[in-house]
């Protein structure tokens, strides 16, 4: 198993480092689209379908672990539960929700600080121990993003001028790293591709009634035509089961602490994508912002 090698025999080859790099590309990506998709699919509704598909393209390879493991899926339903609930239905939503007001460079950049939160929530919760350079990288990571919150102007602060989009960002990233904090100390003993069904039903479900109530509130009925279903195409697949199992076999490959630096590269494409796409460049302090959230992510990730 690559993941049991010593990180001094691991070698960064071509393979690897397209599987570290293809994730943060698909995730900005997906803010791209998430934003393109604001008025067009609303946002609950967006992120139900989108793993109500991905669960489709995903069951025919997974059902015979699902019933040769459901004995475990019984045992370990509240984790699952509440790892479906953070991740699938929270986070996502959360993000969706955040790309309606917020600019894709906005939204990946808060996303950046996870770190900040995990150390908050790890501290709080789990009784982790927190040394001073996790702190200092915490701070950092903090000010980065509140930099870009304020759009580089201290005026805001006094303002309390903060699009809704930001702070539906901040509470993604905080079910993030909650989410995060369960799968480290409680992750049930299943083959990824079945915990990963399980959450995905779970997060389905809970969206049901609030993608309900979210289009009983529309004026108009949704309206279902190609660039509709290229917006749920994309999302179904290459952010999330794509992305997700690179992800996986690069932390196989790589070990775990490399590819939270690979982690940074998605406001970078973020910004790239968004003038590219959108004719939306990135502003002065988003740069600020992004220099400083990646040294308070490389302080918070010493050992």
């Amino acid at each position: 198993m690559p993941s049991s090698a010593s990180a001094s025999t691991r070698r960064i080859d071509g393979i690897t480092l397209l599987l570290l790099t293809f994730p943060p590309l698909a995730w900005a990506g997906n803010a791209i689209v998430g934003r393109i998709a604001a008025g067009v699919v609303p946002p609950i509704t967006l992120n139900l379908v989108r793993w109500a598909l991905a669960g489709l393209l995903l069951a025919p390879y997974v059902w015979r672990g699902v019933i040769e493991h459901r004995a475990a899926l019984r045992k370990h339903a509240r984790v699952l539960i509440a790892m479906g609930v953070l991740s699938i239905a929270s986070y996502n939503s959360f993000q969706y929700l955040a790309l309606t007001t917020s600019t894709p460079i906005n939204v990946t950049l808060i996303g950046a600080s996870t770190p900040l939160f995990l150390l908050l929530i790890g501290a709080t919760f789990f009784r982790e121990r927190v040394k001073a350079w996790h702190v200092a990288g915490a701070l950092l990571c903090l000010v980065g993003v509140s930099f870009v919150l304020l759009r580089g102007d201290l005026v805001h602060l006094a303002q309390l001028n903060f699009v809704p989009g930001d702070l539906f960002m901040l509470a993604a990233t905080v079910a993030w790293s909650a989410y995060t904090w369960l799968l480290r100390k409680h992750r049930p003993d299943l083959p990824l591709p079945t915990l990963l069904f399980a959450q995905i039903v779970i997060g389905v479900l809970v969206n049901i009634p609030m993608s309900w109530w979210e289009l009983s509130q529309l004026d108009h009925p949704l309206a279902w035509n190609t660039k509709v279903a290229g917006i749920l195409l994309y999302v179904a697949t290459v952010p999330s089961l794509l992305a997700y199992f690179a992800w996986d076999r690069a932390i196989a490959r790589a070990g775990a602490q490399l590819p939270v630096f690979f982690i940074t590269l998605t406001p970078i494409f973020a910004a790239l994508l968004s003038s590219l796409i959108l004719g939306d460049p990135p502003r002065w302090y988003h740069f600020v912002g992004m220099a400083t959230i990646g040294v308070g992510i490389w302080l918070a990730q010493r050992r």
